[in-house]
């Protein structure tokens, strides 16, 4: 067992555990996160995505012990109980079936706009295009991207917004 030191939405937490313990048994079992889930154990379905340094990650096959950033989780997009435009845009497109890859998808298009505000079509399939969904809901999942982009983009300063001619 060590010391191990995370930062996880904005709090820092020290745990006692084995190294090589995935990331996400710590994120679940030792601090009560129910947002990223296990799919596959392998990082191949996404479901256990979160974002470390800016990047989707898979945290079923990351080790605790090799985490230095932040690590952000579905829980931390929603601070005092507001929602982030993604997590609204989810309920407005009414995207979820059975909810089991919501995680997954939208980690992953939080960090996908983060470094892209204004993605195309073509930019979201891609990027989305290894976080799975069993019940194939892949159409509302790139509406609500779409929507939530341009609310992000309403709520952004008119110097940041894109100009199109």
């Amino acid at each position: 067992m060590s010391k191990i030191d995370l930062k996880v939405n904005g709090h820092a937490h020290t745990l006692d555990i084995e190294p090589s313990t995935p990331l996400l048994y710590v994120l679940r079992n030792d601090l009560g996160l129910q947002g990223p889930k296990f799919g596959c154990g392998l990082g191949q379905c996404g479901a256990c995505t979160v974002i470390v340094n800016g990047a989707a990650v898979r945290s079923c096959i990351l080790p605790a012990s090799s985490v230095k950033a932040e690590v952000t989780t579905l829980e931390g997009l929603a601070p005092n109980g507001r929602l982030h435009p993604l997590q609204q845009a989810w309920i407005d497109e009414q995207v979820p079936q059975c909810g089991f890859c919501q995680n997954g998808q939208i980690m992953t298009a939080k960090a996908m706009l983060d470094k892209n505000p204004h993605p195309t079509d073509a930019q979201i399939r891609e990027t989305m295009n290894g976080t799975l969904c069993r019940c194939m809901s892949y159409y509302r999942v790139q509406t609500a991207i779409k929507r939530a982009a341009r609310t992000l983009a309403d709520q952004s300063p008119a110097s940041q917004k894109e100009v199109v001619a």
